[in-house]
């Protein structure tokens, strides 16, 4: 089955009349295919090869993206369900602001589509590595089984708000949001 992304695009507005996200948690249509669509480690979406020019189907698309129990990233709609392939996150998060001090400090993040959100309960920060290396995957979680990766730039933003914290004997490096820690590395 070929996919047109411009009729994908039009199903998805005429679905999504209300402002906010749509309820892709309530839909479950059976799998469609498999679009040509690659997201880049680098963000880029690219389809058939080229990368999508218009921004607002890639921010439209952000909205209809879930990742499933098996792992992988698919756009959805009431009717129709496409499998993407994601070299990384799907997303990536830029523009950290961080407003208070210690524990009570709220750190804030803008994603490429355009979406602020606040590291917290619904939006937690995880920093893992990648296989194979010890090169830090610092990732915020979205909705949906969706993360956005942080840019190099907003983790160096980030790490200027470190602070060490003693857990069970020993020294861990994290950052507070929301009276939440979220632990970096270790400290020492």
């Amino acid at each position: 089955m070929s996919m047109n992304l411009e009729n994908l695009a039009k199903k998805v507005e005429e679905t999504v009349k209300s402002p906010g996200n749509p309820p892709i948690d309530q839909w479950n249509p059976e799998l469609s295919g498999d679009m040509d669509l690659r997201v880049s480690r680098d963000g880029q979406w690219i389809f058939k090869g080229e990368p999508l020019a218009r921004e607002a189907i890639v921010r439209l698309f952000s909205t209809i993206l879930r990742r499933e129990e098996d792992g992988e990233y698919y756009l959805v709609t009431p009717v129709e369900k496409w499998r993407i392939q994601v070299e990384d996150t799907p997303l990536l998060a830029h523009s950290l602001q961080v407003k208070g001090e210690g524990d009570q400090q709220v750190v804030s993040l803008t994603t490429n589509v355009g979406e602020t959100l606040e590291v917290g309960k619904h939006h937690p920060l995880e920093v893992g590595t990648y296989e194979g290396t010890e090169e830090p995957r610092p990732v915020v979680k979205i909705r949906h089984g969706v993360e956005a990766r942080l840019v190099t730039a907003a983790y160096y933003d980030l790490a200027e708000h470190v602070v060490e914290r003693n857990e069970d004997g020993h020294p861990v490096l994290g950052v507070f949001s929301h009276g939440i820690f979220y632990k970096i590395g270790r400290g020492g």
